[in-house]
């Protein structure tokens, strides 16, 4: 059932997120939001969200932030990781244990900053997390009015299947709304956002990053990104399945 008051608007690209209000759920599958995941669950503390990847190396200096995320797709000069799930599983709890991470993204942390600037709350949207973020918005209901789904697309330019079926899932998570896994990854696999990681001939996109995006419900947390000293920062907030204490 659709709770009390709740209104769902679907949203697109860069341009979508600036028009988000109320609860905007910024979606980036491959791979913005699967890596900031990732990070908390290797032990991040918390993840401050940029749109240029020059603040990300003033944050590195003046903060000791470690410097995650691409340009292009590339890991930029500077910086300790690119945005690569698997990579980011390789370095492991060694490197994010008790850190703070600075991530810049050519979709998804643009989306988020962008969201932020009109919208109450911003959610950092991923498969991994989209049970969490079903369960969170649920609790906030009755009182809330509207949640903007936004799929940031390829370069936050092109729609593209990953993201608008991550959002068509949460959607059916929160409303009963049919959704199709198997037609969702059928679509998502042959779309170019994947197959230039399967065919495996460019090292920036490694072949297991989509096997870890395309995982659904992994965390027991949502990802929330809030302002503070001119900053936008994420941390999580954990959803336990019905039964366990939210914490």
């Amino acid at each position: 059932m659709n709770p009390p008051l709740l209104r769902i608007h679907r949203k697109s690209l860069l341009a979508g997120a600036r028009q988000a209000e109320g609860v905007a759920v910024v979606i980036d599958v491959l791979r913005a939001f699967t890596s900031a995941a990732l990070m908390i669950h290797l032990g991040a503390r918390e993840i401050f969200l940029l749109a240029e990847p020059e603040a990300v190396l003033v944050l590195k200096r003046e903060k000791d932030c470690l410097a995650v995320g691409e340009v292009d797709g590339r890991r930029p000069p500077g910086f300790d990781l690119g945005n690569s799930p698997s990579r980011i599983l390789a370095a492991g709890r060694e490197l994010f244990a008790g850190r703070k991470v600075a991530q810049r993204t050519t979709a998804g942390t643009r989306g988020a900053v962008a969201a932020a600037g009109q919208s109450q709350v911003v959610i950092l949207g991923s498969y991994v997390t989209a049970g969490a973020i079903a369960r969170y918005i649920q609790g906030l209901a009755p009182t809330l009015g509207v949640v903007s789904l936004v799929a940031m697309g390829d370069d936050a330019l092109e729609v593209t299947p990953d993201d608008e079926a991550c959002a068509d899932y949460i959607e059916h998570l929160l409303t009963g709304r049919p959704y199709d896994q198997t037609a969702a990854l059928e679509a998502i696999v042959q779309h170019e956002c994947a197959q230039r990681f399967l065919r495996g001939d460019q090292d920036h996109f490694p072949p297991e990053d989509p096997v870890y995006c395309l995982q659904h419900d992994v965390f027991d947390f949502v990802l929330l990104a809030t302002q503070e000293d001119g900053q936008l920062i994420a941390r999580p907030k954990y959803v336990p399945k019905i039964g366990k204490p939210w914490t």
